[in-house]
């Protein structure tokens, strides 16, 4: 039976050990790819979705055994996208910098989305799935905003997926990324940023993360590598993993981010874009994960875009 036709009948799907702890949105995503998450939300609500015949909220995580009745799911909302350009193919293929049997890592291109959205119709997650259809299984560990590049982690196989999401939680992954900042500290001492991040908060119509003392707690080490005339190669750890959280800390030291058009500093960032620089210049560049089924320490390194390492040659040059 094709996917499209799944879409429009009725399946009794049961849970099996290695699927139980799922939230029941997130289980449904599986059977239903390219359906939007709101139809599925409407499809819980209106008791269309049952376990064990009775009607559940989309918090609820399913359990060994458990059927799972699931609707017909066709929606005239968005068309399921079963094709992927060759530019994309190409990029996804050529930036593959680590896979085994458990994981696949990216150095993920500015640019693009890692997932579908309200204006993206295909991310890199849903792009991959056509790809890579040796690889049945195929979940985002974590997300990167579309204009960051650098490592992003998938996992082939939902035991990896839940050994590398607990390490996410245990604050346990080290990672660090490379940003130029605005401008500097003269003592080059490194910087560690404790401050709340509250998201969604409307400022001139534009949604925006602010550090708010109600927000969630967010921590944030700046490392100086290198220093040119008007800013500075920076290291990043990130100790949370908070929306925008390298961004706002960054420009709460009134050292933004070369290029933020959104926290950044707009006469900083014509300089920058003069010498070249032009996308925001974050990059997730190392992750120190262990492997979730040898138990290894595993470093995983993605370098620097050719056209950002071309901004620092100038800087060079310059200073």
């Amino acid at each position: 039976m094709s996917n499209n036709s799944k879409l429009h009948s009725v399946r009794f799907i049961e849970v099996t050990a290695a699927q139980a702890g799922q939230r029941i949105d997130n289980f449904l995503l599986t059977f239903a790819k390219g359906v939007p998450k709101s139809r599925l939300y409407k499809a819980i609500r209106k008791g269309e979705v049952r376990v064990n015949k009775g009607r559940i909220k989309q918090t609820y995580k399913v359990e060994a055994g458990d059927t799972i009745r699931i609707p017909p799911l066709h929606t005239i909302e968005k068309s399921v996208i079963t094709t992927v350009s060759d530019r994309m193919r190409q990029q996804l293929t050529e930036c593959v910098i680590y896979e085994d049997d458990d994981l696949l890592v990216l150095n993920k291109p500015s640019g693009l989305a890692v997932h579908a959205g309200s204006n993206i119709e295909q991310g890199i997650i849903e792009s991959l799935r056509i790809i890579r259809e040796d690889c049945p299984y195929l979940e985002l560990v974590h997300r990167l905003d579309r204009d960051t590049s650098g490592c992003l982690l998938l996992a082939k196989n939902r035991e990896a997926l839940l050994n590398l999401q607990q390490q996410m939680v245990n604050h346990s992954i080290d990672k660090r990324y490379l940003t130029l900042l605005r401008g500097g500290w003269r003592d080059q001492q490194k910087r560690l940023i404790e401050q709340p991040l509250k998201k969604n908060v409307v400022s001139s119509g534009e949604r925006m993360v602010k550090i708010d003392a109600e927000g969630k707690s967010a921590k944030t080490e700046f490392v100086p590598l290198e220093s040119f005339s008007q800013s500075q190669l920076t290291e990043v750890i990130l100790y949370t993993g908070r929306t925008h959280q390298i961004r706002v800390h960054s420009a709460f030291m009134n050292t933004p981010v070369a290029a933020d058009d959104k926290y950044g500093q707009r006469s900083f960032n014509r300089e920058m874009k003069k010498l070249g620089l032009k996308r925001m210049f974050l990059h997730s560049w190392k992750l120190g994960i262990k492997h979730p089924r040898s138990g290894e320490n595993l470093l995983l390194e993605a370098p620097l875009s050719l056209p950002l390492e071309n901004v620092l040659e100038k800087l060079r040059s310059l200073s």
